[in-house]
């Protein structure tokens, strides 16, 4: 009997007739608990592998996850009812290796670190992946949806990282375009709308808009997380009072995502009162990404601590800091 020819990651391959999602990566020689598989435009349940079937023309996705400081336990950043020590997020991509990346995630202290979802290498099924190196029994895995241009796309890559590693939590961007990287809200409002109605827990990457962040906020996601200036432009915090006021109304933790350069920026957007800072490309452009990494974490510490603590009121004049009382004059 003719074999089938199935699509699988976008390349033509054949497989005898009557083949299973099993079969197949057996075939492949890829291990079912650390991939997902999309079959034609639907996840397929881990647990259904073997009893799915394949036919001629099916076009078959298989992914995995690549490389896309803690403080006091008794201030911890809650999301969706979960405690955590560091309000430092860190991202997993632009490292030179994955050993590079385990060694600055291990430096910034960060519990949560973001994913990408892409396709697996058929042709090199024993390549390495990130999860040899960050162990997620040891880091809560936060898949995101970078290099998505539509709700639909978006809401396909989440459905995916859940069948993949079981994970509900997840990052959600929605992008406008390939130079600005700019949010496309309303994308981003349908994919977020779709996500919430199958039970994920929903961390929203948006505009500094105080409107889109209460909305955001108001239709059930557990974050809000504006930008501080345009992905991987290393700018800083462009407008600190619209993040105020983002700050000032929000009943869900805010999150400072995109546009830090430095550790000030960091240590600026926790003083104004956020609830952490996502990082990426200021740790792993560094020069020296594992030292900047360290940088990051006492910078995130300190801006708490100074945002807790209470700054004085800023004033016009000077005021003395020794008192006038008992001075000799004359």
């Amino acid at each position: 009997m003719k074999n089938m020819q199935i699509i699988i990651n976008g390349e033509s391959m054949e497989m005898p007739p009557g083949t299973t999602i099993g079969q197949m990566l057996e075939r492949l020689q890829f291990n079912p608990g650390r991939v997902a598989v999309e079959h034609n435009r639907e996840v397929a349940p881990r647990n259904q592998y073997d009893a799915i079937p394949l036919a001629d023309g099916d076009q078959i996705e298989v992914v995995h996850f690549i490389g896309g400081g803690s403080i006091d336990d008794a201030d911890p950043l809650i999301i969706a009812g979960r405690p955590f020590t560091s309000r430092l997020l860190v991202g997993t991509g632009k490292y030179k290796d994955f050993t590079e990346t385990a060694q600055a995630v291990a430096a910034s202290g960060a519990e949560i670190v973001t994913v990408a979802v892409r396709r697996v290498n058929i042709s090199d099924p024993s390549a390495t992946l990130l999860t040899d190196y960050l162990d997620p029994k040891q880091y809560t895995y936060l898949p995101n949806t970078a290099g998505c241009y539509t709700a639909e796309e978006a809401v396909r890559t989440l459905r995916l990282a859940r069948e993949a590693g079981g994970w509900d939590m997840v990052k959600l961007e929605v992008l406008s375009d390939a130079k600005y990287l700019w949010p496309n809200n309303p994308e981003t409002l349908k994919a977020a709308e779709l996500l919430i109605k199958e039970k994920f827990q929903v961390m929203v990457y948006t505009t500094d808009d105080p409107y889109m962040c209460k909305r955001f906020e108001e239709m059930g996601c557990v974050a809000v997380m504006p930008l501080a200036a345009p992905i991987g432009s290393g700018l800083g915090i462009r407008n600190p009072y619209t993040l105020r006021i983002i700050i000032e109304q929000a009943t869900v933790p805010v999150l400072v995502d995109a546009g830090v350069g430095t550790a000030s920026d960091a240590a600026l957007a926790m003083e104004l009162g956020c609830d952490g800072v996502l990082m990426n490309t200021a740790i792993a452009g560094a020069k020296d990404p594992i030292r900047m990494a360290r940088a990051m974490k006492k910078a995130v510490e300190s801006g708490r601590d100074a945002f807790l603590a209470g700054r004085i009121p800023k004033k016009l004049y000077a005021s003395a800091s020794s008192p006038l009382d008992g001075l000799l004059l004359g």
